[in-house]
């Protein structure tokens, strides 16, 4: 069986979280935060390393809250564990003058390229994906396909939208043989009576969106790489402080150009995550009802 990676983004300063890393906050009595349950379902599906994207002023917290635990955990699981660093500098070109915000997801996975060397899957530190994606994404990456062919899990958008504010989302188009023909990351999205909308424009709650999880190949990383030069000779003179280099983005355009194929394995789980403060106690809540179910156990990591 092919080796797998997953890629855990979670260098995000959380900008909309207000005080504190959103992606560090606790979600259980345990002391477990959202990625907890996204490296048990990961291990459980079969990935055998761990890829963690974070920022240099942020380690010494992430090793403490969830980092150590995480290494004595895939010790025994016979999984890999590497930690690498998104910079603001590492950029084929120079630092526009004022520039403080990260490059984005693009950057973030091209930041993790020296530890990947097969088929890997990317997702977000903050967000709750349920267990099942994990098995079909890994299923499919150890399936043989052409190098430019990756999978997306599609999740339908009124199971992701937050009750304490806008959303952004990869809204997608899907043909009828369930491949992707197109990616709009779409912000400010919010619930509404009757379904979802976006800066006034109606958006169909029964639709597939992309939450950033990825199954990609490693060749895919020539295409990022390729591309963020690109990125840097267009997108940032026309907005130097605020272009970002994003996965979704990028993908759109390389199936406008009929570069790749993009399979969409439909999840009807309920997203849920830390976007805002007040987020917190529904989590929280979430969590506790899937341990109740018996979906996790007390001890999350005692079945693995």
């Amino acid at each position: 069986m092919k080796k797998t990676t997953l890629v855990i983004m979670a260098a995000g300063i959380g900008s909309r979280y207000g005080a504190g890393i959103k992606q560090l906050a606790s979600v259980d009595g345990s002391g477990h935060i959202i990625m907890d349950y996204s490296i048990h379902d990961a291990i459980a599906a079969g990935f055998n390393k761990i890829v963690f994207i974070i920022r240099r002023d942020i380690e010494q917290d992430f090793r403490e809250v969830i980092g150590d635990r995480i290494e004595a955990v895939c010790q025994k699981a016979g999984v890999e564990v590497a930690y690498c660093f998104q910079s603001l500098t590492e950029i084929p070109g120079e630092l526009p003058e004022g520039r403080t915000k990260p490059w984005g997801t693009g950057q973030a996975v091209l930041a993790a390229r020296e530890h990947i060397d097969g088929p890997f899957a990317v997702i977000n530190a903050d967000d709750y994906y349920g267990k099942s994606i994990y098995r079909e994404i890994h299923d499919y990456l150890c399936a043989d396909h052409p190098d430019n062919a990756y999978c997306m899990a599609g999740f339908i958008l009124k199971n992701t939208l937050s009750d304490n504010g806008a959303v952004t989302r990869g809204i997608c188009q899907v043909d009828g043989k369930g491949f992707l023909t197109n990616v709009e990351e779409t912000k400010n999205i919010r619930p509404t009576a009757d379904g979802a909308e976006a800066d006034g424009r109606c958006l169909d709650p029964d639709g597939y969106v992309s939450m950033n999880m990825w199954g990609l190949s490693k060749a895919f990383l020539g295409a990022l790489e390729e591309n963020f030069k690109t990125f840097f000779e267009t997108d940032v003179p026309a907005s130097p402080l605020k272009a970002e280099y994003l996965l979704p983005i990028l993908i759109g355009q390389l199936l406008q150009r009929k570069a790749v194929t993009v399979q969409v394995l439909p999840t009807h789980d309920k997203w849920f995550g830390v976007t805002y403060a007040a987020d917190k106690t529904a989590v929280t809540e979430s969590f506790a009802q899937l341990i109740a179910q018996g979906v996790y156990g007390e001890d999350l990591y005692a079945d693995l």
